[in-house]
């Protein structure tokens, strides 16, 4: 039995760091919503037990490093399942890009292994089992937009922001999230208004969403890393009405109202770097398979 899943990326339109916790992770306070590119994850129920990645993307890795791996073995173990399953990843977002692929391949093989294992569990149990693989995996396992707390596994649901174009480019480096939280000082950068993110997503102010637009890991990743801060300035130069880094870079998206100035952001961008994208914000909560 075969099943196709959908896996789509994230974009942060507020990142606020609070404070770093007694565990060692931070205290996270982030307005997220999932955009209409997508990973496509095939599973395939195997007699074997055992889990089989495949993909054709060479930095994606097909052990227990792999998220989606993880989320596989997490239900096998916790429901004592004696099959096992091919997971094919046909991957479309950019890797290590701040978008969550990697989150949103898992909360694809947790959502498909519940129907094809036939486990019962509800998009809450997903969520929460979601929260043990990695911080974005339970925002991915409901998708739509919402508040994320704590590590990123307390949800709440939000509507689905005022309709634009986002458009996304990657440039062709590498960022460390590591590195980027480790060199953040919270008592130093202006923090972002959650709070009025999240007003402007419930009146659908599409003016005031692009205002409060904010992310406090901006304040490391464009200092280390020059070619994010350039991408900015040529977003905003190319007519993007707002401009922000998703999660910890080196991803950066331009949101837009208009076609033609889609086209123009989208064409300027295109002129230099490989990987952009024009997309839509999906806007709506996942639903059990």
């Amino acid at each position: 039995m075969k099943l196709l899943v959908k896996a789509p990326a994230k974009i942060n339109l507020s990142l606020d760091v609070l404070y770093k916790r007694e565990d060692g992770f931070h205290e996270l306070e982030m307005v997220m919503t999932t955009v209409d590119l997508a990973d496509r994850v095939e599973l395939e129920l195997i007699k074997d037990d055992r889990i089989i990645i495949q993909s054709q993307t060479r930095f994606v890795p097909d052990d227990e490093r792999n998220l989606a791996y993880k989320a596989a073995k997490i239900l096998k173990d916790k429901f004592n399942i004696n099959t096992g399953v091919s997971i094919s990843i046909e991957k479309h977002i950019p890797v290590a890009a701040g978008l969550a692929g990697g989150s949103s391949d898992a909360a694809a093989v947790l959502r498909g292994m519940n129907k094809l294992w036939d486990l019962g569990l509800s998009i809450d149990e997903l969520a929460k089992i979601g929260a043990e693989i990695g911080s974005d995996v339970s925002f991915c396992v409901y998708g739509g937009t919402a508040l994320a707390k704590g590590r990123g596994e307390v949800i709440t649901p939000l509507p689905p922001p005022p309709n634009c174009w986002v458009v996304l480019s990657k440039p062709s480096i590498g960022v460390s999230t590591g590195e980027v939280y480790e060199h953040l000082d919270v008592n130093t950068v202006n923090h972002p208004s959650t709070q009025s993110m999240v007003r402007a997503i419930h009146n659908g102010d599409y003016e005031s969403m692009c205002n409060n637009l904010g992310n406090v890991l901006e304040s490391v990743t464009l200092t280390r890393y020059p070619e994010v801060k350039n991408l900015k300035e040529d977003m905003k130069r190319f007519g993007a009405d707002a401009v922000l880094m998703s999660g910890s870079g080196p991803t950066v998206f331009g949101l837009v109202q208009h076609d033609s100035r889609m086209q123009r952001l989208y064409n300027g961008l295109r002129g230099y770097c490989n990987q952009v994208y024009a997309v839509r914000i999906l806007g709506k909560k996942n639903e059990l398979l």
